[in-house]
């Protein structure tokens, strides 16, 4: 960046505007403009004009991707996972950076050579895993600082679902039910599995089991046995096993005591075989946004060439291909 780009905010523009768009623009709408403006959006859908108009009248509808990323400093990847990897190297070929949802995408093989290529040409790019910046995170970070737990011995991930997609997910069922690019592990298991590189080491499949009981849909019950790091973690999943549209935690279990995440943004510790959350603990709901401002500050910092711990391309590499192995099995 020039000098005189420096001194100006970041124009953060949107290529696909579904739920995960939404809710980032929405939080960049909130956020510093002294740090963070958005610039447009572009989705081929004909409703993204009247849908952007009702949430604030001088947003953009942009025409095509090309014209979003020309308005853009950092774009946000939010289409479909497909087209996830074109628009990472659209994005570099203009020299600008992106942040992109994940999945990265789903052919791995693909995914390792543009990630090669794009960062070989020194782009800054990295994909939105919210845990980079969870409170949540903070404390179990703490908690291992002060040995509440003693030695770190296992990782144990639960995932339960009323039903996929999620209520809240229905309209965009198409993808996110299909086997080619949806599913739960994907979409949710992804995050915990990133979440557990960061705390443990490099992750590494060492067995797994998939259940596709409706021809043609997504899966609905997993369950694998990984290594991140020389940590074993085990991860379960299924679909019909809670009645919340979604329910997780994510359970260190050390030589003195557990700790634990749950449900996305509750960080507790288990006292004398109770489990207790700080006082400041919020629901996942009222977390998010808060979240979503310290992620929005990183891609200011990461597009800008500045020191950033959002999740790298090369993790979320690594992530989707402990995933495809998983939905493989």
């Amino acid at each position: 960046f020039s000098e005189g780009l420096k001194r100006m905010a970041t124009r953060l523009g949107f290529i696909g505007f579904g739920i995960m768009g939404e809710r980032l623009l929405r939080a960049a709408l909130n956020h510093d403009k002294d740090v963070i403006v958005v610039s447009g959006v572009f989705d081929p859908s004909p409703e993204t004009a009247g849908k952007l108009a009702s949430i604030d009248a001088g947003l953009t509808a942009f025409a095509s991707a090309e014209d979003v990323i020309a308005a853009s400093d950092c774009l946000h990847i939010a289409s479909p996972p497909i087209s996830h990897l074109d628009y990472l190297r659209q994005c570099e070929a203009a020299g600008k950076a992106a942040l992109c949802e994940k999945p990265l995408a789903t052919d791995v093989a693909l995914a390792t050579k543009v990630v090669d290529d794009v960062l070989g040409k020194g782009m800054r790019a990295a994909v939105n895993f919210p845990f980079a910046s969870s409170f949540a995170r903070d404390y179990l970070e703490q908690w291992l600082k002060e040995d509440v737990i003693g030695t770190p011995e296992r990782v144990d991930i639960e995932l339960a679902f009323a039903t996929w997609p999620r209520s809240w997910q229905m309209a965009a069922s198409s993808w996110l039910d299909g086997r080619a690019e949806g599913g739960f592990t994907r979409e949710v298991g992804s995050h915990f599995l990133f979440l557990s590189r960061r705390f443990f080491g490099p992750l590494q499949l060492v067995s797994a089991e998939c259940e596709y009981p409706e021809a043609g849909r997504s899966e609905r019950a997993i369950r694998a046995e990984l290594k991140a790091g020389e940590m074993p973690v085990s991860m379960i999943g299924g679909v019909g096993t809670t009645e919340k549209d979604d329910h997780n935690t994510w359970t260190i279990t050390g030589s003195k005591g557990r700790i634990r995440l749950r449900d996305w943004s509750i960080a507790e510790r288990e006292v004398d075989g109770d489990w207790q959350a700080p006082a400041d603990a919020v629901p996942n709901v009222k977390a998010r946004p808060m979240i979503l401002k310290r992620q929005l500050d990183k891609v200011d910092a990461m597009t800008r060439g500045e020191a950033h711990n959002l999740a790298t391309l090369g993790e979320a590499l690594e992530v989707q291909g402990i995933v495809e192995s998983i939905l493989e099995a």
